[in-house]
């Protein structure tokens, strides 16, 4: 009988999130460990539609960094990084487009419709949904900065009730241009500004922002943010999530969350739980 009782207490601490995020739009940026691993893939897909079924709308964009350089490495080409950035060649740009319009974004997809969940693939060049220039002036090649947004493409397919799976790949706007690669966790923040949705959620392969004792902090503003990047307590691969995150808030969406994507139903323990599982930046 408790574990019955337990059951139902479960539930009745979910139903005022599922009331308050109902028809709203959830952003969600796929990849590390989760999108690597077979059972976590299985959890990652019942999330989804879990959400989904509940009347959320999840929008998932995923990377697909290793498996790039995997394929580059396969084929005998060399991958090349600044400051931990790709620069992406020509050559590479095609593999790259190969990998993560092809090979990743239709595994996520019959991986969410095999449980249900009515998903659709896209990439940035579908409907000109992303355009993009190159950034620092070149010296990454086909790495791009995103300039424009048409979500046009998106909010119908969202509107029919499809769940979008992005791929981080834009067009270059100009005739056999081969489109340029994005670094998917600002590719996810300028989506989920340009939606204005509800929440984004940045599945990693840590706890959180951690403090300097390796202590999870479980929620920070913008200025709180900014002043633990410049006395180094947010330092390395943390960057880059905190910056995307902060500008995801400033274009209006209301909170940002850093989860582990390791833990096993992640999302839904952050979403539609009263202590969440990672760290959430506001305003």
């Amino acid at each position: 009988m408790s574990h019955r009782t337990d059951i139902v207490q479960t539930l009745l601490e979910a139903l005022p999130y599922i009331k308050k995020f109902r028809d709203e739009t959830i952003v969600i940026k796929y990849g590390g460990s989760a999108q690597s691993s077979s059972e976590l893939k299985a959890k990652f897909a019942q999330d989804i539609v879990m959400l989904h079924t509940i009347g959320i709308r999840p929008v998932v964009i995923h990377g697909g960094g290793s498996s790039i350089t995997q394929l580059l490495d396969d084929l005998g080409i060399e991958s090349r990084f600044v400051d931990g950035q790709r620069v992406t060649s020509r050559e590479a740009m095609r593999i790259a487009e190969m990998v993560l319009s092809g090979e990743i974004n239709n595994e996520i997809v019959a991986l969410l419709n095999s449980q249900g969940a009515n998903a659709v693939g896209i990439s940035g060049k579908d409907g000109n949904f992303l355009e993009a220039i190159a950034k620092d002036g070149g010296e990454f090649g086909y790495t791009g900065n995103i300039t424009h947004v048409d979500n046009t493409l998106l909010n119908n397919i969202v509107e029919d009730n499809f769940v979008p799976v992005i791929a981080p790949i834009a067009s270059g706007g100009t005739i056999g241009h081969p489109g340029y690669n994005i670094n998917a966790d600002l590719a996810a923040s300028k989506i989920a500004a340009s939606i204005k949705a509800r929440k984004i959620l940045f599945l990693t392969d840590t706890q959180g922002v951690l403090d300097k004792n390796g202590n999870l902090i479980r929620t920070l503003d913008i200025q709180e943010t900014e002043a633990l990047k410049n006395d180094g307590t947010i330092h390395g691969g943390m960057v880059p999530k905190v910056d995307a995150c902060m500008e995801a808030v400033r274009g209006g969406v209301k909170k940002a969350h850093i989860i582990d994507g390791r833990l096993e139903h992640s999302l839904l323990l952050e979403i539609l739980t009263n202590r969440g599982v990672g760290t959430c930046i506001e305003l």
